[in-house]
């Protein structure tokens, strides 16, 4: 077969149409595209692919994959514009039928016989292309075998969706610039951020339900303790609170569950595909969950392991199916397409910038104007932050820590992040008791709007039956006047002289982001000024994280300050 193929004439969208003219005009060797997941990565590719083999400027095709899946996934998709790729690619096969015009491996295939790869990167002018280009830097050992493998290719087109990483291990083939502060930052020759993809209607907008609750455990002397998520905590009670809150046995899973579910039933009255889906953070926690899944809503999900073979086949299975929910660890958390999710439960305690953005990007796709996704999660300060701060733009930055905005200490990242293989000190006599779950606030757009509305009340049926399509602004306004409306009804109820809200921490941070979120309206109205533009504003002249992850005399100096902000 001749190793060339005719360029698709599938519609590209803007993004796309100005990333290949800055391609094919350049014509350079290496070209690093980021693009948010769900902008259409992978179309991008093949469409360039098509071109370079048509053109005759390369014979064969690589694409480089994090996982397995993927190899298939990617299969389908070339097969769709007419590219021939073979996904089940040996190490152990000294090459593949003429009839393909490239194959596609994963990284750790590569890492295992770099040789073999580069062997036949050589024999033939080769495109590679690497999906998520930051698995590059995995390891040193992934590095070196990824250059030693693709060296000499003709071409490289490198893709990813988060081109950061939380250490020091730079990326093959990224091209690296210093800045003023003397830091290297990574270059990309194409970015397609969220909020660019958010304006075009290519992706929907993200409604993430945070949910609090009061935790307990036991330590090894027997002392019981409690903590409260959401509130001021130490790194220790912060990852017990957060860890006993996300066990299957105790109660604050199910009520998660049990909300996420009406979510997606109330989502499904007007896209009846639409699908939910769980991140766990390990498999006995993944098994548990769908357990708990089966036993409130009275259909089996689908579950998906990572080391299960049959996986691959479940993912493409749910994804053309209409079945409601799929239990997964980090298998579906990158990468993987399923347009139909739109609810998801984020039950894991991995907490870096990056498997956040991943994990999220399964929900984004949109598919029709007005749908939005809705993401449940702890009310855990870095996981507010990186949800308030979903549009935000980064790179990757050498010899800088990475973590200075986490709102948790590196040792609490580290410990949430092992797997469940790994021991703790922290698990050493620690025993979870159990915990109870409360609807915190509701983050929409960068802006916190504050509800403690315990879980089951009608008070939390309000946000949880939000109507499935509403655009940005419609979702903005119905979110402040469901909070204005609780707050009226609740000032009603009280009798005189009651105080409503309990005098403590908690209830102090609950009362003052509600105060600052109606003064910003006023501001809004006032200045004419967008709600995040005042929100950024007022964190420049005073400081600190946002909203949701902001401290009381934070937000009170921001209350101060947007009293008299003037347009």
């Amino acid at each position: 077969m001749q190793a060339s193929a005719a360029p698709s004439t599938q519609a590209l969208r803007g993004w796309q149409r100005r990333a290949l003219v800055k391609y094919l005009a350049a014509k350079p060797r290496d070209y690093l595209a980021v693009a948010t997941p769900g902008a259409g990565k992978t179309t991008f590719a093949l469409r360039i692919a098509g071109e370079l083999l048509s053109e005759g400027v390369v014979e064969r095709v690589t694409v480089v994959v994090p996982t397995e899946h993927l190899k298939v996934q990617w299969a389908q998709a070339a097969a769709g514009v007419g590219i021939a790729l073979d996904p089940k690619f040996s190490n152990s096969s000294a090459q593949n039928s003429d009839e393909y015009h490239g194959v596609v491996v994963t990284y750790a295939q590569v890492a295992s016989h770099p040789t073999r790869h580069r062997v036949r990167t050589e024999s033939r002018r080769t495109l590679v292309i690497f999906d998520e280009i930051h698995h590059g830097g995995d390891a040193k050992s992934w590095g070196d075998a990824i250059r030693e493998a693709f060296d000499e290719a003709t071409r490289r087109l490198l893709l990813t969706g988060t081109p950061f990483r939380s250490d020091d291990s730079p990326i093959p083939f990224v091209r690296y610039e210093h800045g003023p502060d003397g830091f290297a930052r990574s270059q990309a020759d194409h970015t397609y951020g969220y909020a660019d993809a958010l304006a075009d209607g290519v992706v929907r907008p993200v409604v993430f339900l945070a949910y609090s609750g009061e935790s307990r455990w036991r330590d090894s002397a027997g002392e019981e303790h409690s903590a409260r998520l959401g509130e001021p905590l130490t790194a220790e009670q912060t990852a017990r609170a957060w860890r006993t809150a996300l066990n299957p046995a105790g109660e604050w899973m199910p009520a998660v569950i049990a909300a996420a579910d009406k979510r997606l039933d109330q989502k499904r009255q007007h896209v009846p595909d639409a699908g939910g889906m769980i991140i766990a953070s390990d498999q006995t926690a993944a098994r548990a969950y769908a357990e708990l899944l089966t036993r409130l809503t009275g259909e089996a999900p689908t579950v998906v392991l990572s080391d299960d073979p049959g996986s691959s086949g479940r993912i493409t299975a749910f994804s053309a199916g209409t079945s409601k929910w799929l239990v997964a660890v980090r298998m579906v958390s990158e990468g993987v397409d399923v347009p139909r999710l739109a609810v998801g439960v984020y039950a894991t305690s991995a907490s870096t910038p990056l498997f956040f953005a991943q994990a999220i990007g399964r929900f984004v796709r949109s598919r029709k104007p007005g749908e939005t996704a809705s993401v449940f999660l702890p009310s855990v300060p870095n996981l507010l932050l990186l949800a308030s701060e979903m549009e935000a733009q980064r790179n990757h930055v050498l010899g800088k820590p990475h973590r200075e905005a986490d709102g948790l200490d590196d040792e609490l990242l580290e410990d949430a992040n092992k797997t469940k293989d790994e021991s703790s000190d922290m698990d050493n006599g620690y025993e979870m008791i159990g915990a109870d779950a409360e609807l915190d606030q509701v983050i929409f757009d960068g802006s916190s709007f504050g509800t403690a509305t315990p879980a089951g009340s009608d008070e939390e049926a309000d946000y949880l039956g939000i109507p499935g399509l509403l655009d940005a602004t419609q979702m903005r306004d119905l979110l402040s006047r469901r909070q204005q409306e609780q707050l009226t009804k609740r000032s009603a109820a009280a009798p005189a002289g009651v105080v409503t809200a309990p005098a403590t921490t908690y209830g102090q941070l609950r009362d003052l982001r509600k105060e600052l979120n109606a003064l910003v309206t006023l501001a809004h109205h006032r200045t004419g000024k967008p709600h995040g533009w005042i929100h950024n504003e007022l964190r420049r002249i005073c400081g600190g994280p946002v909203v949701a992850a902001a401290n009381s005399d934070q937000i009170a100096a921001r209350i101060e300050a947007v009293r008299t902000l003037r347009a």
